[in-house]
């Protein structure tokens, strides 16, 4: 079968207006989307979709057994440096004293590397294996040390307005609100919560960086999560476990953008009722009669 022939860009079509980039612990990035390394079929297919997407900030478990695959090979091999920068994580940390020391793991192999994500850190202590929700209480106390520590912390959190102001109080550079439980792909379950992080979060101080971490599971739902106002999507499960990941990663980056224009130029507010989109003098408002 013939593939359809590329549809010329029509002329003279304006480009979208300039945003900022997303500013996070220090270091800027050009895109909103931080995509995940996990559950790929290869590190080839995972460095192809990737590329497709678009991000410039990828993360990484950096738990010594999660470097390196069945087949010997080390992840790190596969990511360039000179175009990512790479967040490591403290995926499947349990407690607060387990995240610090793999947190610090993760500084000193990126450090060798001489990547500028080596002072960050993408927070997890997680509360249980069946919802993999996080533990507020050892995602606070590993907040606070990883802080004083020196870490640009960006703490995978409930989207709980408390609990996401009191990781800000305590330092967070960024706080990570779920859309959903991690690799669920269920989306964005509850819109108001986030609005209500996003308010408490960026009171008195709007640059804050607010990224949903985990539970999209297609372009629309992180095209909804932009909308909302949060700063940048994480995600891993939604591209890597599609049919065809790579057309999905292509789909996540064009809704990033779109969800992250739709969100600055202002959505227009729902009415009850119906509102004309043209004139309707001269128009038949009853059977048989015209205005």
């Amino acid at each position: 079968m013939t593939p359809p022939a590329a549809v010329p860009a029509a002329p003279n079509t304006p480009a979208a207006p300039l945003d900022a980039p997303l500013r996070v612990g220090g270091l800027s990035l050009q895109s909103r989307l931080v995509v995940g390394t996990g559950k790929y079929a290869s590190y080839a297919e995972m460095a192809r979709c990737l590329a497709a997407s678009g991000t410039d900030c990828v993360t990484v478990a950096v738990r010594r057994e999660r470097l390196v695959n069945a087949a010997g090979e080390n992840i790190l091999d596969h990511l360039d440096a000179t175009r990512y920068t790479i967040l490591p994580n403290t995926a499947g940390c349990f407690t607060a004293a387990d995240a610090v020391r793999v947190a610090r793991l993760g500084r000193e192999l990126l450090r060798d590397l001489g990547n500028p994500g080596s002072e960050w850190v993408k927070l997890e202590v997680l509360g249980d294996t069946k919802t993999l929700l996080p533990d507020p209480v050892g995602t606070l106390e590993a907040t606070e040390r990883l802080v004083a520590d020196g870490f640009a912390v960006l703490v995978y959190s409930s989207d709980d307005p408390i609990v996401a102001r009191r990781l800000k109080q305590l330092g967070a550079a960024s706080v990570m609100p779920a859309g959903s439980p991690i690799g669920s792909g269920q989306g964005i379950l509850n819109a108001n919560s986030l609005r209500i992080c996003l308010e408490y979060l960026k009171d008195g101080d709007p640059e804050y960086p607010v990224i949903v971490d985990a539970g999209v599971g297609t372009a629309s739902d992180v095209a909804a999560a932009m909308e909302l106002g949060v700063d940048g999507v994480l995600l891993n499960t939604a591209i890597a476990h599609a049919a065809d990941p790579l057309r999905m990663a292509v789909a996540m980056k064009a809704a990033c953008e779109a969800g992250r224009q739709a969100f600055l130029a202002g959505r227009i507010p729902k009415k009850l009722y119906a509102t004309a989109s043209s004139p309707l003098e001269g128009t038949i408002t009853a059977p048989g009669r015209a205005t």
